[in-house]
């Protein structure tokens, strides 16, 4: 088990239920800046390996990934 977090903005309750889908950009203002395919890329990752991700954010304080590994991968 793994964490990342950042004292950033925050993610609003309408945009984390959507954050792992492809395309998805919460921050509207940075569509030339990526591409909306980073966390979902991670989240197949993650589930190809067994494995779960969760996220949890609080608005003005961050957000915070919690990544779950199995010791070994599936076959």
């Amino acid at each position: 088990v793994f964490r990342v977090f950042n004292t950033g903005d925050g993610i609003n309750e309408k945009d984390i239920v959507h954050i792992f889908e492809k395309f998805y950009q919460a921050d509207k203002s940075r569509k030339r800046r990526g591409s909306g395919l980073g966390l979902p890329l991670v989240k197949r990752l993650v589930e190809l390996s067994g494995g779960e991700i969760f996220v949890k954010s609080v608005l003005g304080v961050g957000t915070e990934f919690k990544v779950s590994l199995p010791i070994e991968c599936k076959d």
